[in-house]
């Protein structure tokens, strides 16, 4: 196709082939970015998809470039065996048609690596497809390499001993980054084993939480309750213990612990405190709210209240409305919230201790010898009775 368009301009002389060309491949340029473009744009407004819109608006101005660079390469192609050229053809190919076509290939690189991400970031809005956000960074690697290929092969440089050369260097680099391939791998871990999405709220072993706000390559990043960023490797990840609020679904259970006095009436105090959760906004209705007796109490009978909220984020503020809730309704219905209580006795003495004088022990318990005159030692003391004389 491109050898009768060559011989078709060979017939002309430089001046004249160069004038043709570069007004042809102009006016390409212009027809496609007033007519064509403007076109599309109107019939993509009325197909009520993204998709197309982000095709078009991205594809816009490497086809514009290339009709306007394709002038130049074309020209450098059908000039390159003319004599009354007035620089060689290793110089056209080395300061037009080469740098052209690379031009090309880096516009058409950057165009094509924007529409796949633009399309994850809708794709990943819908929420349906976990492996987006990975699926645009490898996107991004592979046209990276496409790019650096193609542009190599166009100035003619051999890619065979590249690639034996970045084997080892590849080794070398392993080694000296081995954190940042363990992050890479561990990203690709998580998203295969659907550990978790952007929009997920997370608990790490650590004790960290947070909203997912962003996969990279090399980290995750979580949005924590204070608005504060928290960046984790994803290797650190991949080998944490990750508690997933989000999933299967989003809405979670609460537990408000509230304790009752020995000798109300229960049935009254679980009607009065599901009512609360009823009436609180933030719970949902479906499952309904429900009371568990869970133990007899020091001081209380200790009950649990249980009931949902549509996202984990939700749960504090919950917990924190409920427990106002049951404080106002159980002290409007008279029904006392018992606390641990404690009686201390202080037992004090008519005769304060002498300072100095240390206290008069009490005399021990012992047999002591009987005075002079003798006596029976197995004799009664003054005043007992002696019970065999008496039985006698």
């Amino acid at each position: 196709m491109l050898d009768p368009l060559l011989e078709y301009l060979s017939g002309y002389g430089v001046v004249e082939r160069t004038i043709l060309v570069l007004a042809v491949s102009f006016a390409a340029a212009l027809v496609l970015e007033f007519v064509v473009f403007k076109l599309a744009r109107k019939v993509v407004k009325q197909t009520g998809s993204k998709f197309d819109d982000v095709v078009v608006s991205e594809v816009r101005w490497p086809l514009v470039v290339t009709a306007a660079l394709g002038g130049i390469w074309l020209l450098t192609v059908s000039s390159a065996d003319a004599a009354n050229v007035v620089v060689s053809e290793q110089d056209l190919q080395d300061f037009f048609a080469r740098p052209a076509a690379v031009l090309i290939v880096l516009i058409w690189a950057f165009a094509l690596n924007r529409i796949v991400n633009r399309a994850v970031d809708l794709v990943d809005k819908t929420g349906k497809y976990d492996f987006a956000p990975i699926f645009s960074n490898v996107w991004t690697f592979i046209v990276l390499a496409g790019a650096g290929v193609l542009s190599l092969s166009i100035y003619n440089i051999a890619i065979t001993p590249l690639l034996g050369a970045a084997g080892i260097a590849g080794i070398a680099v392993g080694f000296a980054a081995k954190d940042t391939v363990a992050n890479f791998f561990g990203g690709l871990a998580l998203y295969f084993d659907d550990t978790y999405k952007i929009g997920d709220y997370v608990v790490l072993d650590t004790g960290d939480s947070g909203t997912v706000v962003r996969v990279g390559i090399r980290s995750t990043t979580l949005l924590t309750r204070d608005e504060v960023m928290v960046t984790v490797p994803n290797a650190k990840l991949n080998s944490a213990s990750i508690t997933n609020e989000s999933a299967p679904q989003r809405r979670r259970r609460i537990r408000v612990p509230i304790g009752v006095a020995y000798g109300t009436d229960l049935d009254e105090f679980e009607e009065l405190a599901v009512q609360v959760a009823l009436d609180e906004k933030l719970t949902l209705d479906s499952p309904k709210p429900r009371m568990r007796l869970r133990e007899f109490g020091d001081s209380a009978l200790n009950y649990e209240l249980l009931c949902w909220v549509s996202t984990p984020v939700k749960r504090a503020k919950a917990v924190h409305r409920l427990n106002k809730g049951l404080y106002d309704a159980l002290n409007d219905a008279d029904i006392g919230i018992p606390f641990p209580q404690r009686d201390v006795n202080l037992t004090t003495t008519d005769v304060a201790p002498t300072p100095g004088v240390q206290p008069e022990r009490a005399p021990a318990d012992v047999d002591e010898p009987v005075a002079d005159g003798g006596g029976d030692e197995d004799a009664p003391a003054d005043g007992a009775v002696d019970t065999n004389e008496e039985s006698q």
